[in-house]
């Protein structure tokens, strides 16, 4: 049998999902997307998880996609067999969507390399802990394409238009404290840690939190890039209404107000 090209193992309530092509700096194929879909399905299914952390196999985070699954061979039709709208829009960007709306929140730990789409992977969670040996590169443009995997939104998002134009042009590496400092990551483990012992340490304290609240949060801070004032405003107080019927609101202020730590379930 050939190996899973995503591991998922439980950690108490942490879900630690590795992408599982170490040989090939856990680049995409096709199967490995449909993989890591049935691994998000199962934790979307499982209440006892709380956090999900991703990471990856061996020296590398994620190279993006594989460029072998793409058809380059000489002959009639090469334009059509090499074009890469369909694997996008067939599995890179159900992929982002899927991480986008997962019921927990999510974590990158980037152990080594996050190139292309990669990059993308690692800026669709809601935080991600890098090792300082990480770097981050934005490789379209060394073959003639353009930031995907929701790239071109989260780079504008995260860096500002001219530090995501210089990266989505230059293609230049960003070592794991330039991307800390430029707003792309969360953290960078001390030099010698290990990112996802970082990450998991993260996680195990969000596992402890309202969890309908933390993807609430996560919701509302990416609606409010596109919302003007007005429909932020409207939002906030759905949110918060449909927040106040639920079991870690009244235990958290039950809570506070009997000055004892709160219990949530994240229910």
């Amino acid at each position: 049998m050939t190996e899973a090209t995503v591991l998922h193992e439980k950690r108490g309530a942490v879900a630690l999902v590795t992408l599982n092509r170490p040989q090939a700096l856990n680049s995409f194929t096709r199967q490995m997307h449909h993989d890591l879909w049935a691994v998000l399905d199962e934790i979307n299914g499982d209440k006892a998880v709380r956090v999900a952390v991703i990471t990856g196999a061996g020296r590398g985070f994620c190279a993006g996609a594989d460029l072998a699954e793409f058809d380059f061979a000489p002959g009639p039709g090469l334009v059509e067999r090499a074009n890469p709208g369909p694997i996008i829009d067939q599995a890179f960007n159900p992929t982002v969507r899927k991480l986008m709306a997962l019921r927990v929140p999510t974590i990158a730990a980037v152990n080594g390399v996050a190139a292309g789409a990669g990059a993308s992977l690692a800026m669709t969670c809601d935080l991600a802990v890098a090792a300082s040996s990480a770097s981050f590169i934005q490789a379209f443009s060394k073959i003639g394409l353009i930031p995907d995997a929701g790239g071109s939104w989260f780079l504008i998002k995260k860096l500002g238009l001219a530090r995501a134009m210089g990266c989505a042009m230059l293609g230049d590496k960003l070592s794991a404290k330039e991307a800390k400092e430029w707003g792309m990551i969360w953290d960078v483990a001390p030099e010698g840690e290990d990112c996802v012992a970082a990450a998991m340490k993260l996680a195990e304290r969000l596992a402890t939190m309202p969890t309908k609240a933390l993807t609430e949060t996560r919701h509302l801070l990416r609606a409010a890039a596109s919302n003007d004032l007005d429909k932020q405003l409207d939002l906030e107080r759905d949110t918060q209404s449909g927040l106040g019927k639920t079991h870690d609101y009244i235990e958290g202020v039950t809570a506070f107000l009997q000055k004892r730590p709160a219990q949530f379930k994240g229910e």
